[in-house]
């Protein structure tokens, strides 16, 4: 047991490790706190994915909910208006009179549809109710994908009408319009018996008049708990992100890509990492989430923004990058960082083998990645546990290769330099380019370096085959656990996560692909 307790990698799927294990040693793994954390964690950083889930269950609850008391208004307005001896109108009529206490919460008689309006908009529960409906339905349509890319000021400032929401569900049920027949009154007043003599009732010691009350709020009682987390959960990042932020350097990029590096006492990272960051002099409540492209090894953390909206183009004329001369650093702007959080690509380094997918700007995690790679092999690699990267690059305009190209010429030129150039296979492909260039790249295709990188690597042209990737490096590494990072578009990650299952063998002792993907 210790032996093979030795080569776990730390993570559920450490029985796919084991040759001949019994139940007994399964148990032992399963239990294993080492082995469980990496999976919480994990499952911890899909927070996104959960917070989706429960914000579309409260969206099914409240259109049950909503529709139910529609037909509930409705017909205690028509008991209280139409009903006529009946015990519909016997109900309804307790509370007319005094010493009575009411069960029918509508209490003047107007007719629908008035009626109906005149409980939605003068009751408590009725006004609140239509508050926090419209509330979220503003919240749900403004998370779309389409408002969220293209107009995300809106999502995001709409989005804290969740403050409303919550506020309103509190006092929702503070009227007590629900309510049911008092402890006192069911002892003395039996519903099945006196419900067939309705018109006796107050006239018979057997059947006084029954008493109602109205039932209490309850809602606080689930949220006050989220809510005391929430609040300390940000006084917490809010003193974490008050910590001075010292913008080291700008550099300007192709492809409307500037990097902004930085400096924060105290501030420790992992590779893969992102970051929230806030620039009041853009906007004093967005707060925006980046991949760090630094290393933890160096001295500075940094982050790859591009071009794309109000808040980064407002970002990076604050930060100069539309001026040519040299910024003195005291006319930066002031920059607000809190993090850094977790993503899936922190467990790189658990794995042998891994896959690095990134897509235009997703290829920002793995520079993180790729430097940490790089700085190891230049201090002491015997340690490392990563033995082969299958790195692919998917871009659609080639002047986006440019700030990246030259990390990966170092990191070329650094494998060959410890007879190790097969650690890195890199593939880089132009999805996108028009008659004149693919006459330029043919005329120049035999040269030793790539036209368009500089790297011995030439660049490829279209799309990958991934079911020929798989399979190739499936036959490459057949015992193997493949992790698979993903930084990219929702479409090529349906493909990648269907070529990780069909490719995966059913024997625990065969290669099995890991899926990856990042969070935001």
């Amino acid at each position: 047991l210790g032996n093979w307790g030795k080569n776990l990698s730390g993570d559920w799927s450490c029985f796919e490790q084991g040759v001949g294990l019994d139940d007994l040693l399964r148990l032992f793994i399963f239990f294993n706190p080492k082995c469980c954390s990496t999976r919480i964690r994990r499952q911890l950083d899909r927070n996104l994915t959960f917070h989706k889930m429960v914000a579309w269950m409260i969206a099914l609850h409240t259109a049950i909910h909503t529709i139910a008391h529609l037909f509930n208004v409705e017909r205690c307005v028509d008991a209280r208006v139409e009903a006529k001896e009946t015990i519909q109108a016997a109900l309804s009529e307790l509370g007319d009179k005094s010493g009575e206490t009411y069960l029918n919460f509508v209490r003047k008689k107007i007719p629908n549809p008035e009626g109906g309006l005149y409980v939605a908009f003068t009751y408590l529960a009725g006004l609140s109710g239509v508050i926090i409906t419209l509330a979220l339905i503003l919240i749900i349509t403004s998370s779309t994908k389409t408002i969220r890319r293209s107009y995300f000021e809106v999502f995001w400032y709409t989005h804290h009408l969740f403050v409303v929401f919550f506020i309103g569900l509190v006092i929702h049920g503070a009227g007590r319009i629900v309510r049911g027949q008092t402890a006192e009154s069911l002892e003395v007043h039996n519903p099945i018996k006196c419900g067939k003599n309705f018109t006796q009732w107050g006239k018979i010691p057997s059947c006084p008049i029954p008493q109602f009350a109205g039932n209490p709020p309850m809602t606080w009682k689930w949220v006050v708990v989220p809510m005391i987390l929430y609040f300390f959960e940000r006084l917490v990042r809010f003193w974490r992100s008050q910590q001075k932020v010292v913008i080291t350097k700008v550099v300007n990029h192709p492809f409307k890509t500037f990097e902004l590096q930085m400096m924060k006492k105290g501030f420790k990272m992992e590779v893969g990492q992102y970051i929230f960051v806030q620039c009041p002099t853009v906007s004093h409540l967005e707060w925006h989430p980046f991949t760090l492209t630094s290393a933890p090894e160096e001295d500075y953390f940094s982050i790859h923004i591009r071009i794309v909206g109000d808040w980064t183009e407002g970002l990076s004329d604050a930060c100069g990058c539309d001026k040519q001369e040299f910024q003195e650093a005291w006319k930066l702007p002031k920059i607000l960082v809190d993090g850094p959080f977790g993503t899936a690509s922190e467990d790189v380094f658990s794995y042998e083998t891994v896959m690095l997918v990134g897509a235009g700007i997703g290829v920002t995690p793995f520079a993180s990645v790729l430097k940490s790679v790089w700085y190891k092999y230049c201090n002491d690699a015997t340690n490392l546990r990563l033995k082969k990267i299958y790195f692919y690059w998917l871009c659609r305009d080639t002047h986006a290769f440019e700030w990246f190209a030259d990390l990966l010429q170092s990191l070329e030129n650094q494998m060959q330099e410890r007879d190790n150039a097969e650690f890195l296979s890199y593939n880089i492909y132009l999805t996108g380019w028009d008659e004149t260039q693919a006459t330029h790249f043919t005329v120049h295709h035999d040269e030793e370096k790539d036209v368009i990188t500089g790297l011995k690597q030439k660049t490829l042209y279209g799309r990958p085959n991934w079911e020929n990737e798989f399979k190739t490096i499936a036959s490459q590494h057949p015992s193997s656990r493949v992790g698979v990072f993903l930084c990219g578009p929702e479409a090529l990650a349906e493909t990648l996560n269907k070529q990780c299952i069909n490719n995966s063998a059913a024997d625990p002792r065969g290669v099995h692909f890991i899926f990856n993907k990042e969070n935001f």
